[in-house]
């Protein structure tokens, strides 16, 4: 058993060095696109973060007419305080809206001159009691249908928006990941191939004398396995890098406030990243020599 197992990580060595320019080639290749479905996996990460963190704090915005009767004003009033579906209301005034939108618009004074409270709408800020996208919709629509109401406008469509155009980011990546992986195990079953093919007198004289596939077949896939894992170690690294660098890039940006990847989500994806690589590298590798197995 030992001596097989020297034997194989003795050809492996010599394989690789036989063919240094097309295993670099294979290795890089691998990690590129490793390196986009790491970055995809920690995509879905940082939105399902973001997501729960928003979705456990979405309030919604009831902004009423300017004309709103006092009537109107304190039947909604008095529906909002007694839906088991809100946890507080708030109601601000064209006064406060006013205030708010001096600080917003600051630096805009063309802005100023223009706008006076008495065309900004009175609203009521609401804080629902269940943290459900959904349910928060329904009941933001219920009060939309009000007298007096002018719309509801709540986070829920900035979260389904996220949401969206983060699936179809995802998407993007996966696609052409899956287009660089393909062509990874294309180019280390090139690799493999051409090994082979210059020793094929050899595994003739093996396959005669009575060397079992498996025997002939091992320091091939062992010579795949390492060159997916030194590309799958290198793409982890650049993807651990790159997200060290746009968390901190994005830190203090409100729309991503908690768009970050724990360390246990990062761990994953590289164990992921390794496994994967490790499986085209030896998956590839043994597809490459069957063809020259059969003696």
């Amino acid at each position: 058993m030992g001596g097989k197992l020297a034997y194989a990580l003795r050809e492996t060595v010599q394989n690789l060095r036989r063919n240094l320019v097309l295993t670099g080639a294979s290795m890089m290749t691998v990690a590129v696109s490793l390196s986009l479905v790491g970055a995809s996996f920690l995509l879905g990460y940082g939105v399902d973060n973001v997501t729960q963190r928003w979705q456990g704090g979405i309030e919604f915005e009831i902004f009423l007419n300017e004309a709103v009767t006092p009537e109107q004003r304190d039947r909604i009033q008095r529906e909002l305080d007694g839906n088991p579906d809100v946890a507080n209301a708030v109601f601000v005034s064209q006064e406060e809206q006013f205030e708010l939108f001096r600080v917003l618009f600051a630096d805009q004074p063309e802005y100023l001159e223009t706008v006076t409270p008495e065309v900004l709408p009175p609203s009521f800020r609401v804080e629902p009691s269940i943290a459900d996208a959904d349910v928060i919709k329904a009941l933001g629509d219920r009060f939309e249908a009000e007298p007096g109401v002018k719309t509801v406008v709540f986070a829920e469509e900035t979260v389904r928006t996220l949401l969206r155009v983060s699936g179809i980011t995802q998407s993007v990546i996966f696609t052409v990941a899956a287009v660089l992986l393909f062509a990874a195990a294309l180019l280390i079953f090139n690799t493999i191939r051409t090994a082979i093919f210059a020793r094929r007198r050899e595994i003739e004289v093996m396959k005669l004398v009575g060397a079992t596939n498996w025997f002939i077949r091992v320091p091939f896939m062992l010579e795949g396995l390492l060159q997916g894992l030194v590309g799958a170690s290198v793409a982890f690294g650049i993807v651990y890098l790159v997200r060290n660098a746009a968390q901190d890039a994005i830190r203090g940006v409100p729309l991503f406030d908690g768009f970050v990847v724990v360390g246990s989500q990062v761990a994953t994806t590289g164990v992921l990243t390794i496994l994967l690589g490790a499986a085209i590298g030896a998956v590839g590798a043994g597809v490459a020599v069957t063809k020259f197995l059969d003696v």
